[in-house]
């Protein structure tokens, strides 16, 4: 199908996008997040046929990363650059807020000629997705106020609960591996936990694969080692979609059982929510001799399960020996990134490149959640993108 025809697809589905901010995926509907995966494809074809499509003559977006990040973090700037925007990074450490300026009063002054602002937010349990609604509210005030001349849209680009634009870059990814969302139902996929050397990675990854994926009728086993639960509402909210969209969803203690003819597979590690739970406490009481012993039982604890590992040997048990293997990463790689790790090095070669494609979706999804949050009909704006056929490269 041409541009033209899908653009005009476009005007099937109905959206309220406009305006809204893209907080988690459960709070979109159906038609929503085909809107953005769609949005994200077309964006990526234009740009792929050397079209241009800046829909911004000047702005802001701006990025504001409360935890480290490299896929994210670039992908933020390029969706931001395709669009035509310009990116400021908001560094804390730098600003008036290491001297006690209020969120209400930041959320304002970055804002004046701003159009997004992106927040990483995912240390704190509890506190990342809510402090992204308080910046929401701050930008809701000083606009109906006159202060702001245009309300910032707020992508999530990672917080305690969900990954939206990383959930949304695997489902898109899954979606032009298999041809389309209709063939994702009744293939199952695996979410499992997997062994890593550190501690405190944020639950928000498998949260967010749950939580989307169980929407299109798959079939979900989600695999961790008893005592590494997630918070239970999301696994209740993925359990219901499943029931609702005509998939199933099943939670398993071991990974070589939960891999048997698993379609797609996403070994991650992740930290207990009950440990997620204390270290909060701690990271906001600044007790570091808290955290440094709760690490060492933890750590302990990890390498209890060092035998959950992505290998050959649960490659083998999965679908024709071949299960699509998916990951945020960086993973943690056996014998290269670590000494022991999520996954074995010869397994993850196979499909290195594979994630490779699977992290490239990422900044054609943030960019579509901006241009369906600015624009009322994105079928019209992106017609004109392409009959004014501005070269990207000349």
């Amino acid at each position: 199908m041409n541009l033209e025809n899908r653009i005009n697809n476009l005007r099937n589905l109905k959206s309220g996008l406009h305006g809204k901010d893209f907080l988690l995926t459960w709070e979109k509907s159906e038609d929503e997040l085909k809107m953005i995966l769609e949005v994200a494809s077309l964006l990526k074809d234009l740009r792929g046929q050397n079209i241009s499509p800046r829909v911004f003559d000047s702005g802001l977006a701006i990025s504001n990363f409360r935890d480290n990040s490299t896929r994210t973090r670039f992908s933020f700037a390029s969706a931001a650059n395709l669009l035509g925007l310009t990116v400021a990074d908001l560094d804390e450490e730098k600003s008036q807020i290491a001297h006690g300026e209020t969120v209400r009063e930041t959320a304002n002054m970055i804002s004046f000629l701003s159009d997004f602002i992106g927040i990483r937010d995912d240390i704190f349990l509890g506190e990342g997705n809510k402090y992204m609604r308080e910046v929401g509210n701050a930008l809701d005030e000083g606009y109906e106020s006159g202060v702001l001349p245009v309300r910032p849209g707020i992508i999530n680009l990672q917080c305690d609960i969900d990954h939206p634009t990383q959930s949304m870059a695997d489902l898109l990814h899954l979606k032009n591996t298999y041809g389309s969302l209709d063939a994702l139902k009744g293939k199952k996929i695996v979410m499992s936990w997997a062994y890593s050397p550190s501690y405190g990675k944020p639950m928000s990854v498998p949260q967010g694969i749950i939580g989307l994926m169980s929407r299109f009728g798959m079939n979900i086993e989600l695999a961790y080692p008893e005592g590494y639960d997630l918070i239970p509402e999301v696994v209740d909210l993925a359990r219901k979609n499943s029931a609702e969209n005509g998939g199933s969803f099943n939670v398993s203690h071991s990974m070589k059982e939960a891999m048997k003819e698993a379609d797609i597979v996403y070994p991650k590690s992740w930290a207990p929510f009950h440990i997620m739970q204390q270290r909060t406490e701690l990271l906001k009481n600044a007790d570091r001799s808290g955290l440094k012993d709760l690490e060492l039982v933890c750590l302990a604890n990890n390498a209890k399960f060092k035998d959950w590992e992505y290998n050959a040997e649960m490659m083998n048990v999965t679908k024709n020996k071949d299960a699509l293997y998916l990951h945020c990463l960086p993973a943690d790689i056996s014998g290269v990134s670590c000494r022991e790790g999520e996954v074995n090095a010869e397994v993850f070669e196979k499909y290195r490149l594979r994630t490779y494609i699977e992290a490239g979706y990422k900044p054609y999804i943030i960019a579509a959640m901006m241009f369906t949050n600015r624009f009322e009909k994105p079928a019209d704006v992106l017609h004109g993108i392409l009959n004014r056929g501005n070269k990207r490269v000349f």
